[in-house]
Parts: structure tokens; C-alpha cells; sequence
């Protein structure tokens, strides 16, 4: 039962501006009305160097969002700050520490079949502007790239969650020590994941 799918883990975090708008309830909510099953919760101020650490548990992150970046400046007619990647994630690092360490914040782990894409789509696209409507971030966030831009901050965007089963593993393990982690049993699990629907009439 180990491996079973209902079985598979993501990390969420209710970033600075998500906790001072009071979402923590509703954001919680879309995710257990799929659901998913929270498994772990704390609420910290995290320091710059454990967010640092944060973003660049995958070695290949720096590159590939700088590469990104400088596409997606490119795919609106636009001219990227630089065109080396490693420059263009310098600056987005020192914006997403400064935002990330303005506040409390809530760290999560969510468990149940595909928790990471389903977190993600409820979650919507990294930009609230383009997220679709229904999503949490095309619901609750005005902000956009360009407005970001403009002035020279990180987009604000609520909530950060794993990209992949492989990174939510190495997050999770960033953020919550086993022992932190509730291995316990939801009612609702048999109705989600019973093969025959047991034990429902008397």
C-alpha cells in the first residue's frame, strides 16, 4: 500500500501576502473539498538563506527559469534584462527572498492520488493575470508579470506549490522533518479509494 497513487505527497506554501489577506481557510478548503488529505501544517518566518535553499534544491533551476524568463520577454517583443540565464535568476532570487521573509507563512503537505497536479491546477498558473477563473490565483490575485516588473518585485501570487512528484519529495524533506508528518485515516479515503465501496449500508 506504500506506493499505492492514493499515496503520493506535495508541498505547499501560503506565501506572505496569502496569510495577510486572511486565505489561509479558503485556499485550505479547495484542496480538502478534492479531496486531499493535509498531512502536515506550521506556520514559521522563514529566513533568507533556507528560502534560497528552497529554490535551488533542483541544480538545474537556476538555468532553466532564467531561460524562461528570457523567452517569455522575448515572446512579447520585449527586450530581457540580460540574456544570460544565470544573471536574469540572480535578481528573480534576491526579489523572491526579500518577498518570501516579509511574513509569516504556512508550509503544507497535501497527500492523495496526483495531489501534485491537482494542486496545481486548483492553484492556477504562475501569473494571476493569465490563471483561469476558478483557480486560486485567477480568483484572489490582481498582479501580473509587467506590473511586476515595473516595479522591480516578485509577483505575488499566494501560494507556491511542487512542481513534480521528484520535487515535492526534496521540499518536503526542506521543510518538514519526518516526525512532522501525520500518518493517520480520513473517512472519506474508504469512499475515494475502496475498490468495492465496503461498509457503507448496515
Amino acid at each position: 500500500m506504500k506506493n499505492h497513487p492514493s499515496k503520493e505527497r506535495t508541498l505547499v506554501i501560503i506565501k506572505p501576502d496569502g496569510v495577510q489577506r486572511t486565505l489561509i481557510g479558503e485556499i485550505i478548503k479547495r484542496y480538502e473539498r478534492v479531496g486531499l488529505k493535509l498531512i502536515g501544517i506550521k506556520m514559521l518566518v522563514a529566513q533568507e538563506d533556507f528560502i534560497e535553499k528552497h529554490y535551488t534544491l533542483d541544480p538545474q533551476w537556476r538555468r532553466v527559469t532564467g531561460e524562461k524568463t528570457i523567452e517569455g520577454y522575448k515572446s512579447k517583443g520585449l527586450t530581457p534584462p540580460s540574456e544570460d540565464p544565470l544573471a536574469i535568476t540572480e535578481k528573480i532570487l534576491v526579489g523572491l527572498k526579500k518577498y518570501m521573509t516579509s511574513g509569516p507563512i504556512i508550509a503544507m503537505v497535501w497527500q492523495g492520488a496526483n495531489a501534485v497536479k491537482l494542486i496545481r491546477k486548483i492553484t492556477g498558473g504562475t501569473e494571476p493575470l493569465t490563471s483561469d477563473v476558478g483557480s486560486i490565483r485567477g480568483d484572489f490575485v490582481v498582479d501580473s508579470y509587467k506590473i511586476c516588473d515595473e516595479d522591480n518585485r516578485s509577483v505575488r501570487n499566494l501560494v507556491h506549490a511542487s512542481g513534480s512528484v521528484e520535487e515535492a519529495e526534496m521540499e518536503i524533506n526542506h521543510w518538514f522533518k519526518k516526525e512532522e508528518i501525520i500518518d493517520y485515516r480520513l473517512v472519506q479515503e474508504q469512499i475515494l479509494y475502496d475498490v468495492n465501496l465496503d461498509g457503507i449500508l448496515e
